[in-house]
């Protein structure tokens, strides 16, 4: 179900932070209540993470708790899968999403599987962060947007934050999940903008959408690193006279598909947007959904609005490949054509 978005409540310690500030904080306040928690993986003890992410925790836990690994991505995922059947909760982090298919194989292979082989005697409660996604210029293989290549293994959870408030209750919430989950951080959305924090360690349920802003004319779907453009395209279709639902997928596996159809009854149009390839991606799943269910609500064809079918451009050339709110809207207003 839809859960009421109250990013401000009461406090015990609030502060502005952008989304890189709140997986730090995030990552800190578990660590010190919960002595299970390690985390691991490189440059991420030292340096403090490629992207600052993990600083300050091996200076206040140790470097029996943050730990530097070689180079080596299947090594990490191994790590933890070892760690989490073992009584530890392995916070492993990918340095980008492109480096991460070495950590498949057990991922895939032991840490999915963990509950269903062992008839639910063991379970793996690891979770696998990696920055993720284009926006911020970078050669090949920092860029991918691959969420549907995991979403599609049975036994792991994708999460995907797209703001502070909800990067610190989600992640929380992963780490305290029995069963793997993978937290994909739009690296697009790292700084961009601050928003108080509240470092209270309440956690934000997962396998759940929020609904940013209610419509009756059109749904707005989408996740990560497209929500600041979904929300900027529904204050441009409000000027329009076009009342237009924003909704923030954010756990994409499992979907909250009773959020999503119930949007779309209610405004009988929908635009699903992601900046992964069009083609298989998460988008086509919601939408073969919304049809197969919603049919005769449909007032119009789904429409997506996604990347190519193409490996993301380098440096400026992203802004060739990434959606944007003129993109959302130009879609939206088709649907009204029909």
């Amino acid at each position: 179900m839809s859960q009421a978005i109250i990013e401000n409540s009461a406090t015990d310690d609030i502060s502005e932070g952008v989304l890189l500030d709140a997986v730090n904080l995030a990552l800190h306040y578990e660590m010190a209540v919960d002595e299970s928690v390690v985390v691991l993986g490189e440059d991420v003890a030292t340096n403090g993470g490629v992207f600052r992410a993990t600083v300050g925790l091996k200076d206040k836990f140790g470097f029996k708790r943050v730990m530097d690994t070689p180079l080596a991505e299947a090594l990490i995922s191994g790590m933890a899968v070892g760690m989490a059947t073992q009584g530890l909760k392995p916070v492993c982090e990918i340095q980008f999403m492109g480096f991460i298919f070495p950590a498949f194989e057990h991922l895939f292979c032991h840490a999915a599987r963990m509950r269903n082989r062992t008839r639910g005697r063991m379970s793996c409660p690891m979770v696998l962060r990696a920055p993720y996604g284009g926006g911020i210029h970078a050669p090949e293989h920092h860029s991918e947007s691959t969420e549907a290549l995991i979403a599609h293994i049975p036994g792991i959870r994708v999460v995907v934050p797209s703001s502070p408030a909800r990067a610190y209750g989600l992640l929380l919430a992963a780490i305290r999940d029995p069963d793997p989950v993978v937290f994909l951080e739009p690296k697009r959305i790292y700084r961009t903008s601050q928003q108080p924090i509240n470092n209270n360690g309440a956690a934000l349920p997962l396998d759940t959408c929020f609904t940013l802003r209610e419509g009756t004319d059109i749904s707005l779907i989408s996740w990560g690193a497209c929500i600041p453009d979904a929300l900027m395209a529904a204050e441009t279709l409000q000027q329009q006279n076009i009342s237009a639902e924003v909704i923030d997928v954010a756990t994409i596996k499992p979907l909250d598909m009773r959020t999503i159809l119930s949007s779309v009854v209610t405004t009988g149009r929908c635009v699903i947007i992601h900046e992964a390839a069009r083609s298989f991606g998460v988008g086509a799943e919601i939408s073969a959904q919304v049809s197969e269910k919603c049919f005769l609500n449909l007032l119009a064809p789904v429409q997506r609005v996604t990347g190519f079918d193409t490996h993301m451009p380098y440096f400026k050339n992203e802004n060739y490949y990434l959606p944007n709110s003129e993109d959302i809207v130009a879609a939206a207003l088709e649907t009204f054509k029909e």
